[in-house]
């Protein structure tokens, strides 16, 4: 038997998909189940973007190895997007490195900085991924707490109280997954000053901004953030196109160039096709958000009335695409869902597999049609 790398023992299959082979059975099985747990956008892409990637074939140069850095058209495309949603300018030469989905970012922003030993700041609850890279480049994870009792921000004060003498790179996420946290000027301009103080480089992960959101934001949109920050976006979410993967790294090009030197040795460029059709998606107007966010609002209504069946309270004013939600009585998150599973057929996201601070609490998505919705509530009641 081959030995695996060691760094391999550092991580685990990841949760989903563990889970969904589980689901997967159970559907298998005859069992109807319905699948509350993945943010996975189950509607169309804007019909334009189709449009693009159709017609986009018989170019001359469709088929071909494409720039590591993305056509030109996209990165511009990219940076009107930034300035006109979040009067963000960026330099679409220099400042903008167009990525295989934002989760290779995570990836390869981790090879480009991090050593062994290095430490990296990383939100309790936040996405897996995060610790799990910071594992596999073998750097050390440093949790810090998010409650409901700060509004699952930063606490400044605390993370000032650590010893942050190895600590190289922060991820943060806001809007925040899974609690729809919204961030405030005030909050992104403190996290940008304690980076300044202790040499650290600050990752804003912002793929939600735009579903169920009224303020999109961006950290690069506060002065001076250029100098320690750099942004992940992905058009995932904002436009229907997970399965496209289609993301974006911008900040200084002090700090992209170095995230190159990483992504050109990992991939020969985005198919030309889907790079077109990313063009389209960044030019909509903004009828597509108002049209995309009304189909949201419904199903989350639907999605409260199935959180206040189960006996959970929620914040009516988190954004995204999900329903952060805590458990009455002291129930343990992952023995509920799979009670859940099991009894009723609903897979629900217990709040542990986002870090310690997701204990009590459960994760819905609003990936699901209205009819799942109200079979969902009419099952659990």
């Amino acid at each position: 038997m081959i030995e695996v790398a060691k760094r391999l023992h550092t991580v685990e299959e990841y949760y989903f998909s563990r889970k969904l082979r589980e689901v997967n059975a159970m559907i298998a099985e005859g069992k109807p189940v319905i699948n509350l747990g993945i943010g996975s956008p189950d509607m169309q892409p804007p019909q334009k973007v189709i449009e693009a990637i159709s017609s986009s074939l018989n170019d001359v140069n469709a088929h071909k190895y494409q720039s590591y850095q993305g056509l030109p058209e996209l990165r511009g495309a990219i940076a009107s997007f930034y300035k006109e949603h979040f009067s963000v300018r960026l330099n679409p030469a220099t400042e903008i490195l167009p990525l295989m989905g934002s989760k290779e970012g995570i990836m390869h922003i981790s090879m480009a900085y991090l050593n062994k030993g290095d430490e990296v700041l990383i939100p309790n609850p936040g996405y897996p991924t995060y610790q799990s890279v910071t594992r596999l480049v073998e750097a050390n994870p440093v949790f810090y707490k998010l409650d409901a009792s700060n509004n699952w921000l930063p606490d400044i004060s605390a993370l000032e109280k650590l010893d942050l003498s190895k600590v190289k790179l922060m991820w943060v996420n806001y809007p925040h997954m899974p609690t729809g946290a919204q961030p405030s000027e005030i909050v992104f301009r403190s996290l940008i000053d304690f980076a300044k103080r202790h040499d650290i480089l600050i990752v804003n992960d912002n793929p939600y901004s735009f579903v169920l959101n009224n303020n999109p934001t961006s950290i690069l949109n506060i002065d001076g953030a250029k100098d320690v920050c750099l942004e992940l976006n992905s058009l995932s979410k904002t436009f229907n196109m997970a399965g496209w993967r289609v993301g974006m790294v911008m900040g200084n090009s002090a700090l992209i160039s170095n995230v190159l030197k990483v992504k050109s040795n990992m991939d020969s460029g985005m198919f030309y096709g889907i790079q077109k059709g990313a063009i389209e998606a960044l030019k909509c107007s903004k009828m597509w958000y108002v049209t995309l966010n009304s189909v949201y609002k419904r199903r989350r209504d639907l999605v409260w009335q199935l959180a206040d069946v189960l006996n959970c309270t929620y914040d009516r004013e988190a954004t995204g695409m999900f329903v952060w939600a805590k458990l009455s009585s002291n129930l343990k998150s992952e023995a509920f869902i799979d009670k859940i599973l099991v009894e009723n057929n609903v897979f629900i996201t217990p709040g542990t597999i986002f870090g310690s601070q997701g204990e009590g609490y459960i994760r819905f998505s609003l990936c699901a049609n209205t009819e799942d919705l109200e079979e969902a509530i009419a099952r659990v009641k």
